[in-house]
């Protein structure tokens, strides 16, 4: 892995950051423990590669951090200080002068239920004491196969009121097979878990995507809402008549196709991405977020993707101060996108000058809603007296 750049190594004040690209848990544990400091940390985040042993990467955590509750969960890359990793694990500390947290896990997390879910988090807020002059938001890590997010989020939305809740879906590489979260110094999967933070840092909330829609619909004809798989679109096989639209065979149908050829569905005035994720041996698409029979979506046309992030995560707080780290989740499909238009190298480079720290999801949520093909964050400003504008 390359060295953290030069004008980067003293930007993240407000948090410790810890990275290494050890192919083995305990080394891997130990060189991002390591690079946390002596800085006393209220907890810590962890975005996990896929190419590290999970369960060996928890139980190293319990033994470098003992003291130290660590949440997180495996992931479809990396956003480290460098830009975009693969196989780097990535360790942010939040440190005790400035963030205060408390957590639950929902596990198992299927089926969801709205109720108990909403009630669970209204007494996590409830029971964790409020300091005085800090702000409260919510972080959700959901297992990203779980097909539950968008009931999920809804839940949580309501239970917590005001309280403001960003979060990615858990991802696993490209693999698509099992994602793990991380609570209690355990990885779990069909679980998600809902952290309530309050700091006295300034902060907002971040979401964007480069897609606008274009006059094309399709309408949903035939699904199966519980496993979000269309078997129909207008009418037709849903894989065929997705490929007639886009003007590409069946066959070649992938995931770097459905990046480059996103659906978007309409909620009042936004637009947000119902991702697909594959296509079943019947002709079917498998989507990423929820479907159902008689759902309009719209085909959307791509804007620069280098551009708009640039647009985007060029940040300031009230006086003009830059941020001094965005937490960001970014879905694994527009790093695909990214890739195959051979943009890698800039989009690292964005993203290290928007100070972003955080991993690839297999899905983001924000406002109340499940979507793809998206970053979202929180984006953090120092105190007044720390200021770089």
């Amino acid at each position: 892995m390359d060295a953290v750049p030069q004008d980067l190594e003293n930007a993240f004040r407000m948090v410790s950051v810890g990275v290494s690209a050890a192919r083995e848990a305990e080394a891997a544990v130990a060189e991002a423990a390591g690079a946390l400091g002596d800085r006393a940390s209220c907890f810590v985040l962890a975005f996990v590669p896929e190419c590290l042993d999970h369960q060996g990467v928890a139980q190293a955590l319990n033994r470098h951090l003992p003291q130290t509750p660590v949440f997180g969960c495996t992931s479809g890359g990396q956003i480290t200080p460098n830009g975009y990793e693969d196989s780097a694990l990535l360790l942010v500390g939040f440190p005790r002068e400035h963030f205060r947290v408390a957590s639950t896990l929902f596990h198992p997390l299927k089926p969801v239920s709205i109720e108990n879910t909403a009630r669970q988090a209204k007494t996590l807020a409830q029971r964790f004491r409020s300091t005085a002059h800090w702000r409260r938001f919510g972080l959700i890590f959901a297992d990203g196969l779980s097909k539950q997010e968008d009931m999920l989020v809804a839940a949580l939305d309501a239970g917590l009121g005001d309280i403001p809740v960003v979060g990615g879906s858990a991802g696993h590489g490209l693999s698509f097979d099992v994602t793990y979260i991380l609570h209690g110094g355990q990885f779990r999967e069909n679980a998600a878990l809902l952290l309530i933070i309050e700091t006295d840092l300034a902060f907002e909330s971040i979401e964007f995507d480069h897609f606008l829609p274009t006059e094309r619909q399709i309408v949903v004809t035939e699904a199966n809402p519980e496993d979000r798989v269309v078997q129909e679109i207008n009418g037709t096989p849903a894989a065929e008549e997705y490929a007639r639209l886009i003007g590409c065979a069946p066959e070649d149908l992938s995931p770097r196709v459905f990046a480059e050829n996103p659906v978007l569905v309409r909620n009042l005035d936004s637009w947000h991405v119902r991702a697909i994720q594959q296509v079943g041996d019947d002709g079917s698409l498998a989507f990423l977020s929820a479907i159902e029979n008689g759902l309009i979506l719209t085909l959307a046309r791509g804007k620069a993707i280098i551009e708009t992030m640039e647009a985007e995560l060029d940040l300031r707080g009230r006086k003009g101060e830059r941020p001094d780290f965005v937490l960001g989740f970014d879905c694994v499909l527009r790093r695909l996108e990214i890739e195959q238009k051979q943009l890698s190298a800039e989009a690292s480079g964005v993203l290290r000058r928007g100070r972003v720290l955080g991993f690839n999801t297999y899905g983001e949520q924000h406002g109340g809603i499940h979507m793809n093909q998206t970053f979202v964050g929180i984006a953090f400003y120092p105190p007044d007296g720390e200021m770089e504008l």
